[in-house]
């Protein structure tokens, strides 16, 4: 009888994730800005109610985001603030129980009606791992690159849709406001 209240209670008020401390939440953030803009940077994370929060106040223009506790796989970001104002609507609308493809038909008529302010360029940097819990590190670290510029297609940029080399540049969403450029550079042979 307790297993199945428990069982009922994790299904129907959903599962409160452990959230880590401020200090984690910064040091594991910053991982996925470059080591130069790092230390003026402003992150976001989590309260212990799961709202987005600003951490630390930064001081250049680069926005970094804590892993979601919520979330199983651990994935930081940081992107330049002029993409602020789209990636927190993306927030919200989520907060909200949106779906992914909702959020974005949503922001995308947001743009397109000027509601939303989508600048014509900026960068997201995405940085994925497995985190340490008892030591607090971050194993096999691996960094992707977006490269934001809106309603570009490979005709007004030359840029394929698929890497013409392994790594290389290709484009996403072309033609689109959220046409971006991707940069996969290759993943680190595993050690042994």
């Amino acid at each position: 009888m307790n297993a199945r209240l428990a069982l009922f209670c994790l299904t129907s008020l959903g599962f409160a994730a452990e959230v880590p401390s401020a200090e984690w939440q910064i040091k594991t953030a910053l991982l996925a800005a470059p080591k130069a803009e790092q230390a003026a940077a402003t992150v976001l994370g989590y309260d212990q109610s799961g709202a987005v929060v600003t951490l630390r106040k930064g001081t250049n223009n680069l926005i970094c985001l804590a892993s979601d506790p919520k979330k199983k796989d651990f994935s930081v970001a940081c992107y330049h603030k002029d993409l602020d104002p789209f990636m927190a609507r993306g927030r919200e609308l989520a907060a909200q129980g949106k779906k992914p493809n909702e959020i974005l038909k949503i922001r995308e008529e947001e743009v397109k009606s000027g509601k939303l302010k989508m600048p014509d360029r900026g960068v997201l940097n995405v940085s994925v791992g497995k985190p340490n819990k008892e030591t607090g590190e971050v194993a096999g670290l691996y960094t992707r690159y977006v490269v934001y510029i809106p309603y570009a297609t490979p005709e007004t940029t030359g840029i394929p849709l698929v890497p013409a080399t392994p790594g290389g540049p290709w484009m996403m969403d072309p033609g689109t406001h959220r046409a971006h450029i991707m940069i996969n550079p290759p993943k680190p042979a595993p050690t042994p």
